[in-house]
C-alpha cells in the first residue's frame, strides 16, 4: 500500500483525541511587584474565578497564531513577544474533557502594562505572592492591589508558579530583565525589576557595579525628565554585551 493509498483510508476517530489550548501569562511590574493580567471567567466551568487569557486552537490553525489571537481578542493586545512556557498536559485539568493547553509568556513594560489595563478587555492587574525564594518553586497565588486573594481557575496556579520559575531561572544570564523596562531607563528602574522579579531587595552598589562589569547597559547621555530631586542618568540595554 503506497502512503496516499493509506492516508485516504485512514480513519482519524480511531483514537480519542485532547482538546487543544493555549494560555497566556502576560508579566509586568506594577506598585515594584511582579504582576500578571487576569480575565474573570463569566461562564462555567468554575465561573467567577480569575483566569490567565486564554482559548482553543482552531482547527487550522498553528499554535503561535492561536496564542496572538487571544492576546488581540481577549486581552486586547495587539503586539507583543509570545514565547513558548511549558505544555500543561494533567488529565484532570480541566473538568469538561481531556484539555492540553502550550502556555505562553510575554513580558510587558510599565507603558504596555498599564495600556492593556486601560484598554477594552475586562482585565485585572493581580499582584503575584511567592512564598519560596530562587528557583525552589512551589505554589503562587494572586491578590489585588489592596491584597484580596483571587481564586484562580484550573491549574493557573500552577502555571504562574512556573513562569516565575522561569523568568528568575533566566534573569541572570539573558536579557529577560530589559524586556521589562522602557527603552531608556535609569538604574534604580533597573534595579527595582531585578528586584521585583527575585522577590528580594539587592544592593545596590553590587548590583550597579555587576550590570556595569558585564557589558549588558549603555548611556544614552541623557536623563530623566520630571522628578523633584536630581536627575538620574538614563541608559539603554547594549545588545552588544555577551550573555
Amino acid at each position: 500500500m503506497i502512503e496516499s493509498e493509506f492516508v485516504a483510508g485512514y480513519d482519524p476517530a480511531a483514537y480519542e483525541r485532547p482538546a487543544l489550548a493555549v494560555d497566556l501569562v502576560l508579566l509586568g511590574i506594577r506598585a515594584g511587584r511582579l504582576a500578571a493580567l487576569l480575565l474573570r471567567r463569566s461562564q462555567q466551568p468554575q465561573a467567577g474565578l480569575w483566569a490567565l487569557p486564554g482559548g482553543f486552537v482552531g482547527i487550522a490553525e498553528t499554535l503561535d497564531a492561536a496564542a496572538e489571537r487571544v492576546l488581540r481578542d481577549k486581552a486586547g493586545i495587539g503586539r507583543a513577544r509570545l514565547e513558548q512556557l511549558y505544555t500543561f498536559g494533567a488529565v484532570d485539568r480541566d473538568p469538561r474533557m481531556r484539555i492540553v493547553s502550550v502556555a505562553y509568556l510575554a513580558l510587558l513594560p510599565e507603558a504596555a502594562f498599564a495600556e492593556a489595563l486601560a484598554g477594552g478587555a475586562a482585565l485585572t492587574a493581580a499582584t503575584l505572592v511567592v512564598p519560596w525564594a530562587g528557583e525552589a518553586g512551589g505554589p503562587v497565588s494572586a491578590v489585588t492591589e489592596d491584597g484580596a486573594p483571587l481564586a484562580l481557575a484550573f491549574d493557573h496556579a500552577d502555571i504562574l508558579a512556573l513562569a516565575v520559575k522561569r523568568l528568575r531561572g533566566k534573569l541572570d544570564y539573558t536579557d529577560v530583565g530589559f524586556a521589562l523596562l522602557p527603552e531608556h531607563f535609569t538604574l534604580r528602574q533597573l534595579q527595582d525589576v531585578h528586584a521585583a522579579i527575585r522577590g528580594a531587595p539587592l544592593n545596590k552598589s553590587a548590583f550597579r557595579r555587576r550590570m556595569r562589569d558585564r557589558g549588558w547597559i549603555a548611556p544614552t547621555g541623557a536623563r530623566e525628565a520630571g522628578t523633584a530631586f536630581r536627575p538620574a542618568e538614563l541608559f539603554r540595554f547594549d545588545r552588544s554585551g555577551q550573555f
